[in-house]
């Protein structure tokens, strides 16, 4: 009798359940469930937000990472020069002889069809045509390929007066940071760097090696920080402590301004000359004295 009230029970909540917001009809009962078979479990209800979208719901549009803002990407474009600059870029980073197919291919340029650029591809100051191979090449600053070459070249450089650029040491060889990094630590060679993230940019050879006896070994690190604790006094201080230690500031020299050009110096007034008459009545040469000035007396 029990299982029979609850069937009774279910089926009045069936009758009162609302199916709008489910995607299909349930199925209808069997009469076995009247029958004393075990009632399925209530269906649960489902919110009208979650209901599906109708067919004239407008779709949502897939998310794109174009960037409007920055102008599109068109490949090598169709100037000349930009052209130009594509395949020198390319036969830079490679290092290697490249036919010219090669290259017109990888950069996409019509290097083979278009005269104007193959012309002033080929009379570019960096670029090497061998005619026996007929292969190009980008001539480099640098020649090296290995630490010891390296090594010679900033030696060269330095005893000229002057480092070397880690960025054109890398663009001749792509593992010249890695060496100078390992020939700063080996004390063969002395680097700057930047100050904001500490990359290599110049680097000169070391010319004291690091011993006991000539020095050239890094100074330790409590001194170093010892030595950028300092700090250099405003000008109002350093004038005081100066003063305190009975020393003087360096005075400026003081620029004597220049007199205008376009003055003219004084001096003697000349005497005004006396300036010739013009004698333009030459006819009467002979019948009247014209030098003689006839004013009335």
């Amino acid at each position: 009798m029990s299982l029979g009230k609850d069937a009774d029970s279910f089926k009045r909540v069936l009758h009162r359940q609302d199916y709008t917001s489910w995607h299909s009809q349930p199925a209808p009962l069997n009469s076995s469930a009247s029958s004393g078979s075990t009632p399925a479990p209530a269906p649960t209800t489902v919110s009208t937000s979650e209901s599906t979208s109708t067919p004239n719901a407008k779709k949502k549009r897939p998310k794109t990472n174009i960037v409007y803002s920055q102008p599109a990407d068109t490949g090598t474009g169709t100037n000349v020069n930009t052209q130009l600059v594509y395949a020198i870029d390319h036969l830079k980073s490679t290092h290697n002889p490249m036919r010219l197919q090669d290259i017109a291919i990888v950069t996409n340029t019509p290097l083979e069809t278009d005269m104007v650029l193959l012309e002033k591809f080929k009379s570019h100051d960096r670029i090497v045509w061998d005619p026996k191979t007929d292969l190009y090449s980008y001539r480099h600053e640098f020649s090296f390929r290995n630490k010891a070459a390296l090594l010679t070249e900033i030696q060269r450089q330095t005893r000229k007066g002057g480092g070397i650029p880690v960025r054109a040491l890398k663009e001749s060889w792509k593992e010249a940071p890695q060496a100078i990094e390992e020939l700063e630590k080996e004390g063969e060679v002395l680097v700057t760097r930047t100050v904001k993230d500490g990359q290599l940019r110049m680097v000169f050879w070391n010319e004291i090696k690091p011993d006991d006896e000539s020095g050239g070994k890094q100074v330790e690190k409590e001194f170093f920080e010892l030595w950028h604790s300092l700090k250099v006094p405003n000008d109002v201080d350093l004038l005081k402590a100066l003063r305190a230690e009975g020393l003087q500031a360096t005075a400026e020299e003081v620029q004597i301004p220049k007199a205008p050009s376009n003055v003219k110096k004084k001096g003697k007034r000349s005497v005004p000359r006396q300036r010739q008459a013009k004698i333009t009545n030459t006819h009467l040469k002979g019948e009247i004295d014209l030098s003689r000035d006839y004013e009335r007396k």
